[in-house]
């Protein structure tokens, strides 16, 4: 991963325990995903002496030497060999790990050029120096190791200070340990251990000054650097990655791409520090953060433009009117909504945290052609802190921050409830401490009563429907919430939080319990906005996967008509706190799987392939939302017709595709351009 040629070599750093073979496949995958093509590991030396030791490294090192330029950190006593028996111990003989290190590079030396000695020399659960008074021990065990290495053609690297530490750094000047390094390492993590850290360039001037001193030629490496979301903070891991460009350093490692797993312990004991399980760029679930959508979906080079995007501005000093806070306001029901408010002259405040696929070209959109009347906070709605902060001053809140898909709740239940539930709870706290509350709506689901049993369904050629004369109208309020899936649940028992909250607390707040919602800016995937979904891959030429047998009935309803049913429950705010309306389509937009894919072979621009594979649980085989408590309250009702809606999300893709094939193109002649000349 290289920005450009003054940019620093960024590397990551990702250690793996013996025997993940699983793990080790699947990051060799993703880190390509990335664009990644340094790679620092670490090789126990503790574990190199376990009976199964050799047959992991002798598969380990091959497969990531094939795919990185590697890095490896040797490190770690084998406790039967140290002063004391733990792996921060120093060995009772320094000689030993020379040899170790000897029969390594005779064994694995084919896979890299340069070997790092030891990790975090001056930290003690790395390198128990109380029992190294001074460091002469580690001196001695370095300055033999490092020079066999050179005997045997490696460069070394001298373990990364952890803190930077010039002091230590000069005291291994005085041992002559730095006429025997090519590289000197050092680490960095500002703002989570290092509180005082005054900036990567004053470090490194510091220790440049110490390599001076004691005329080292030696080169500076960052070895590992990053940044803990323990609180949420992903748009500060982004920043503090993008820093990493433009130093004056080789090398830059960081660290890491997998959140560490909740199970694991740490080398300060388990969870007594909880900063230490969240520095990767996915979470151990595997749902991306923030920094890993900017490298995954524009690279490199495009990091510093997209941040300069997402960085927070001030809305005009001219609105007549407060701003409406948009939770999740980069998706795609939130970026319609937000277009349609500030076409309405009324300042739009957005909080997102970016993560997934395509909001942050929503948001590009947005503030391409709203420029200053829109605000951005790219915060999570899982840091209380951040949400009280953003709901100062605004006079309205639409709350569709959240984890959308059941798929992933089943996969991942705890983050489906922290996002959908504690976020929500995040919010309604907040409200409830203010003394003037805005008014609040809450996009819950249709999901939330269950598979509906009780339908007695009947089946026809390409649709399920109703036999139950109750539900010939669709499923109305009164129908009995059942949560048949943690999504279901944690999304549920938001609904219930915030009906309950306006009653007990006075909040002014309204439930809308959705159906299907289709439009512009959605990035449907098979999980969820399968309408979107259906349309890009047709015009991608991609399989489509059907779950079921595709005669499952849902009602369909166009964003835009969602727009105006939000706006008609903002303007009756207090007429509606505390209650639950069902919005969707409605029965003249009911429409099977099956139906839609007819609609979608006859549209220019698509071809149509499916699949079929096994239901899904809690798949409802018919869902048709009765909205007729709500248009009887205020004249809503959808104007879009299923056909007419599919038809303009259809044009609207084909545009979107026709403006990016076009920058593709621009982009590929610049390329040819600058090869030519």
């Amino acid at each position: 991963m290289n920005g450009n040629i003054k940019s620093p070599s960024i590397g990551i750093v990702q250690w793996f325990h013996l025997g993940d073979y699983t793990k080790v496949e699947k990051t060799i995958t993703e880190l390509h995903d990335i664009g990644v093509s340094f790679l620092r590991t670490g090789i126990s030396w503790a574990d190199l002496n376990r009976p199964e030791g050799k047959e992991w490294y002798d598969w380990l090192l091959p497969k990531l030497a094939m795919n990185f330029e590697l890095l490896p950190c040797f490190t770690y006593t084998p406790p039967s060999l140290g002063i004391e028996a733990k792996v921060a111990s120093p060995p009772r003989n320094t000689k030993d790990y020379a040899d170790t290190l000897d029969l390594l590079i005779t064994d694995y030396g084919q896979y890299f050029d340069y070997i790092e000695l030891w990790n975090e020399p001056n930290n003690k659960t790395e390198w128990d120096f109380t029992l190294d008074m001074g460091w002469k021990i580690f001196a001695d065990m370095i300055i033999k190791a490092a020079h066999w290495a050179k005997q045997r053609g490696k460069k070394t690297v001298l373990g990364g200070m952890s803190p930077i530490d010039p002091s230590w750094l000069s005291l291994m000047g005085d041992y002559k340990v730095l006429e025997y390094i090519d590289v000197v390492g050092f680490h960095g993590f500002p703002d989570v251990f290092d509180f005082n850290f005054e900036g990567w360039q004053t470090n490194i001037e510091r220790v440049q000054k110490v390599l001076n001193a004691h005329n080292s030629e030696a080169r500076l490496w960052i070895t590992e650097c990053g940044f803990s979301t323990w609180q949420h903070n992903e748009l500060k891991q982004a920043e503090e990655f993008n820093k990493l460009l433009s130093l004056p350093v080789d090398r830059a490692y960081w660290y890491t791409l997998h959140d560490l797993p909740a199970e694991k312990e740490t080398m300060d004991g388990f969870h007594l520090d909880e900063r230490e399980y969240f520095f990767g760029m996915l979470t151990s679930a595997g749902s991306p953060k923030l920094l890993h959508t900017l490298l995954k979906e524009y690279g490199l080079k495009a990091l510093p433009e997209k941040l300069k995007l997402l960085q927070p501005n001030p809305i005009s000093a001219d609105a007549d009117e407060k701003p409406i806070l948009i939770t999740g306001g980069a998706g795609f029901i939130g970026t319609n909504m937000a277009d349609y408010l500030l076409g309405q002259d009324i300042p739009v405040v957005i909080l997102d945290n970016l993560s997934r696929k395509g909001v942050i070209d929503n948001l590009a959109w947005l503030k391409n052609k709203w420029k200053d009347k829109l605000q951005v906070k790219v915060a999570d709605i899982r840091n209380p802190y951040e949400v009280s902060k953003a709901l100062e001053g605004v006079s309205h809140v639409y709350h569709f921050a959240a984890q959308v898909a059941v798929t992933t709740s089943v996969d991942n239940p705890q983050e489906d409830y922290e996002v959908n539930l504690e976020g929500t709870l995040n919010i309604l706290q907040a409200l409830r401490k203010m003394e003037n509350p805005p008014g609040l709506l809450y996009t819950s689901t249709n999901k939330v009563y269950g598979n509906l049993e009780d339908l007695q369904l009947q089946e026809n050629e390409t649709s399920y429907t109703p036999a139950n004369p109750v539900f010939q109208e669709g499923i109305d309020e009164q129908q009995p919430l059942s949560f048949h899936s943690p999504y279901g649940c944690s999304k549920g028992a938001a609904d219930q939080y915030v009906c309950d909250y306006a009653r007990i607390y006075n909040i002014p707040a309204v439930v809308f319990r959705m159906s299907c919602i289709y439009g512009p800016h959605q990035c449907g995937t098979e999980d969820q906005g399968w309408v979107a979904n259906f349309l890009i891959r047709a015009l991608g030429e991609q399989s489509i996967n059907i779950y079921g047998n595709g005669k499952q009935v849902r009602d369909i309803l166009f964003v835009e008509d969602l727009v105006q049913a939000m706006e008609a429950a903002r303007k009756n705010i207090g007429q509606f706190s505390g209650k639950a309306f069902n919005i969707g389509g409605g029965r003249a937009n009911a429409v099977s799987l099956l139906e839609v894919l007819d609609i979608i072979d006859d549209l220019p621009g698509t071809s149509l392939t499916t699949g079929f594979g096994d239901w899904r649980p809690g798949d409802q085989y018919y869902y048709v939302s009765n909205h007729n408590k709500f248009s009887q309250s205020t004249g809503w009702k959808p104007e879009v017709s299923y056909k007419s809606g599919i038809k303009k999300l259809h044009q609207w893709l084909m545009r979107s595709k026709g403006e990016q094939d076009s920058k593709s193109l621009k982009e590929d002649k610049k390329r040819e351009l600058k090869i030519v000349n």
